[in-house]
């Protein structure tokens, strides 16, 4: 399992998916310039958004399959009734 990120480290990667690292309730950031959620909420955020991304990219994965099952079903068909 990997490590959750901490601090500064984690702001980054929530700002980097797009997360928001404001909400209930709310502290200061490790550098003290910015109010932000706890560290726990934001791994939380983080790792729903990490799971988005690979479920879309799983599911565009599947589609491109399905597409070349249809494909390679209708070429078959060809072949059986060509010949």
């Amino acid at each position: 399992m990997a490590m959750l990120l901490r601090g500064e480290e984690l702001e980054r990667e929530a700002s980097r998916l797009g997360v928001d690292i404001e909400g209930d309730p709310i502290t200061q950031s490790s550098s003290g310039a910015a109010r932000r959620a706890p560290d726990h909420i934001l791994q939380h955020r983080v790792a729903e958004a990490q799971r988005a991304i690979r479920e879309s990219r799983l599911w565009i994965l599947a589609l491109v399959s399905a597409i070349a099952s249809v494909i390679s079903a209708l070429t078959a068909i060809i072949a059986v009734t060509a010949s």
